[in-house]
């Protein structure tokens, strides 16, 4: 099984694409349409893909962040000063 670290952009891109048509032509497939190729994709829509894919990747072999409890901006009870 490869690792996200493989996994190239483009195939990940690809792939959906290939999943995402024959799921939504698996109906209109029996009356006789062809689901497209990738290869007849506009190539803004499949830059789009592809752009997609390597942030998904980037964000999937990427750490979880911890959330620090409260919020930083806010002062603890009692630590806030009030002046005007």
């Amino acid at each position: 099984m490869s690792t996200i670290q493989d996994v190239n952009a483009e195939q990940l891109a690809k792939l959906f694409h290939h999943y995402r048509e024959a799921l939504t032509h698996d109906n209109e497939s029996s009356k006789g349409e062809a689901t497209s190729s990738w290869d007849r994709v506009p190539e803004s829509e499949r830059k789009l893909m592809v752009t997609s894919a390597r942030l998904a990747l980037l964000e999937l072999s990427t750490p979880p962040v911890e959330m620090t409890p409260g919020r930083k901006y806010f002062a603890k009870p009692g630590e806030a000063d009030w002046g005007c």
